[in-house]
């Protein structure tokens, strides 16, 4: 297998920076020791993680740090050094979320739709013009906007016609990346500036930044990818966990907004507008598959998630004002998300 495909094959896998020096935690987010009746379920989760080649991994539990731990990378692993990049002076490898910067260009998305640029509603060629895709022109002039949000475009990965827009679930990254093009289009800004001002800025993310993806990664048909630590994306989480409001008290989404990112899809009720959201009876698979069940039963049913390669996962979970951070390889466990949420419980009880 090319190195092309088993990439192709890890980020459809995934979906079941600037050199300034990162922000520190707000005080509210200091570090807080695990109680002593912890201390056993802590080591068990924390063993877990290191035996899952997990190389970060970050809880915060009601504004407080439960746990915040930093393994060394795996040195025999060439598709995972493609993905990583430096380290922060605390020590956190800064890596490529890989599919989970869907869930961040979603924000970007909504906060367009804030100030009147995107309209979900109207054909994506509205915003780049005719001949994006290879389907017919009719059929091109009926994919809207919200369908390549979802998921449901109704193109293959090469962008051939499969099915009519907005009635078939398929996670296809290669036509996602049109989501970048609308969003410079519209804006007619570039994606690292709206990123900037839009986004990282006001939310502090100061280790996050869009990088050219190796050519290898480029030719699945998403050549930037998000380079961020587990830090940032922690940050991104509790904005997530307000509402769409940041540390700072600044809105960055607007509540109508907010919500829609998160409205469960006609086409699969497991997924939103590039976010995978839990409680569902069933969900359609990164194949069009359908499973029964949630998307994760161990975790909280209105646990909602930026889903990426080499199991990189962000969970945001409202009841519990929970947001949990993982970085690093692909975990051996196929069931990684089941039993990392058993081990993880039976911490925060």
């Amino acid at each position: 297998m090319t190195l092309r495909a088993q990439m192709l094959a890890i980020l459809m896998a995934g979906a079941t920076l600037s050199s300034a020096a990162p922000a520190a935690l707000t005080p509210k987010d200091a570090a807080q020791p695990a109680a002593p009746a912890q201390s056993e379920a802590m080591t068990r989760l924390l063993d877990y993680l290191h035996n899952q080649n997990t190389t970060g991994f970050l809880v915060i539990e009601n504004g407080k740090v439960l746990v915040e731990k930093n393994w060394p990378a795996p040195t025999d692993d060439p598709q995972f050094a493609a993905f990583a990049y430096e380290r922060t002076k605390e020590g956190a490898l800064l890596e490529d979320v890989a599919s989970q910067q869907k869930s961040f260009v979603s924000v970007l998305v909504a906060v367009a739709i804030d100030k009147g640029l995107i309209n979900v509603d109207k054909p994506v060629s509205d915003y780049i013009g005719t001949g994006w895709s290879k389907a017919a022109p009719d059929q091109e002039a009926k994919i809207r906007v919200i369908d390549v949000l979802t998921m449901s475009s109704g193109l293959t990965e090469r962008f051939t016609f499969d099915a009519p827009a907005g009635t078939k679930f398929f996670y296809n990254t290669p036509v996602y990346a049109i989501t970048k093009k609308i969003l410079t289009a519209a804006s007619k800004q570039s994606l690292e500036t709206i990123t900037h001002d839009w986004l990282t800025e006001p939310v502090g993310m100061n280790d996050t930044a869009w990088r050219k993806r190796p050519a290898a990664l480029a030719s699945i048909g998403n050549d930037t990818g998000l380079v961020t630590s587990p830090r940032d994306t922690a940050r991104f989480g509790q904005m997530i966990l307000r509402g769409g409001v940041a540390d700072n008290g600044k809105r960055i989404v607007s509540e109508v907004s907010f919500k829609a990112m998160f409205a469960r899809s006609a086409t699969n009720p497991a997924y939103g507008r590039l976010w995978w959201l839990n409680g569902s009876a069933y969900m359609m698979g990164a194949g069009g598959v359908r499973k029964e069940g949630p998307l994760i039963a161990a975790a909280p049913a209105d646990m909602v998630a930026a889903l990426g390669a080499f199991n990189r996962r962000l969970y945001v979970v409202p009841s519990r004002k929970l947001v949990v951070v993982r970085t690093g390889a692909t975990a051996p466990d196929k069931d990684f998300d089941q039993q990392l949420w058993l081990r993880l419980t039976a911490v925060i009880g």
